[in-house]
């Protein structure tokens, strides 16, 4: 057992390491100002809980994995009678592992009524950690610069095929999509497509199932259209576009004047043992929210002025 623990805890340093030096560096996005005072939420792992014991399993969605991975190296590294284990399968396996008690953390991509039956969801508490921003992003050699939430519904239902439709230069647009199950792609499509069904004849010119492939796979069809989280742009390979006149940024977002994102979600049970709700209390601090979610690619839970609902609904935070 010790020699696991110890494993573990490298694995975790190594992460933990890799955050640590790219938020002294400046790495990352620039989120916009956080509207929470300081020291809100619980502080440090070892002024808030140094007395804690116990293991907490965490799983469920990959996308921000990564900083779930660097807070609990910390953590646990603050509270050494705690071991925080981390592991994969989706947003619907870390619903599910909660319901069932195979887990104390889940992380989700989406709302739990969106995996689980309303008695179900019920029975889970929703931790809201951060927010991740989506923009559509095009083939450099695409001629446009702004297109509006229509004009991408129609993309993306097969309606609007060439790009002289929309203000370009004539050319067969490349639809690139993620697949079905995507937490990506499910944000994109609730956003845009809103409730529209995309039509059984219509089909994509390919479907990927990682973000770094979307990326090349753009970089490289003339033509092509996709979507990425923020955190991916790079405006040496594509180009990201601006959406009803908005710029694809966090400031954007923050704002509600760019409406392609989603929170990404940390579940628990809603009678959370002390040493669980320690850690998420830990990753809602200032210390891991001005720190450690930006130098990850994301956007501030503090940051935001607007509240989005499981139904899409956003509204003033």
């Amino acid at each position: 057992m010790l020699q696991q623990d110890m494993s573990r805890r490298q694995v975790f340093g190594v992460f933990g390491s890799i955050a640590a030096i790219a938020a002294a560096s400046g790495l990352g996005l620039t989120a916009c100002g956080t509207n929470s005072p300081a020291g809100s939420a619980a502080g440090s792992g070892t002024n808030a809980s140094s007395n804690l014991s116990g293991t907490v399993n965490c799983t469920g969605a990959t996308s921000f994995q990564g900083l779930i991975e660097a807070a609990a190296n910390n953590f646990m590294m603050e509270n050494e009678e705690v071991t925080i284990t981390i592991g994969g399968g989706g947003s619907g396996q870390g619903l599910s592992d909660v319901k069932d008690g195979k887990a104390q953390l889940g992380r989700s991509d989406v709302f739990a009524e969106e995996k689980l039956e309303p008695e179900d969801a019920k029975k889970l508490k929703d931790n809201q950690l951060c927010v991740v921003g989506i923009g559509p992003v095009v083939n450099a050699k695409v001629d446009i610069d702004n297109i509006s939430v229509d004009q991408l519904r129609d993309i993306f239902t097969g309606k609007i095929t060439d790009w002289s439709e929309v203000g370009g230069s004539a050319g067969t647009i490349q639809v690139i999509n993620r697949k079905a199950g995507s937490g990506t792609r499910a944000t994109f499509e609730s956003a845009v497509l809103q409730g529209q069904a995309v039509p059984t004849d219509f089909v994509p010119a390919a479907e990927e199932d990682s973000s770094g492939t979307v990326v090349e796979k753009v970089s490289q069809t003339e033509g092509s259209i996709s979507y990425l989280a923020f955190s991916y742009f790079d405006d040496s390979k594509f180009k990201a576009l601006a959406v009803d006149g908005n710029k694809p940024t966090n400031e954007n977002v923050c704002s509600g004047d760019f409406g392609i994102w989603a929170y990404e979600h940390l579940y628990c049970s809603t009678d959370v043992d002390a040493t669980t709700q320690a850690f998420v209390d830990y990753l809602l601090s200032d210390e891991v929210q001005s720190s450690l979610v930006e130098s990850e690619g994301f956007i501030p839970i503090t940051s935001m002025q607007v509240k989005k609902d499981a139904k899409g609904n956003v509204s003033a935070a």
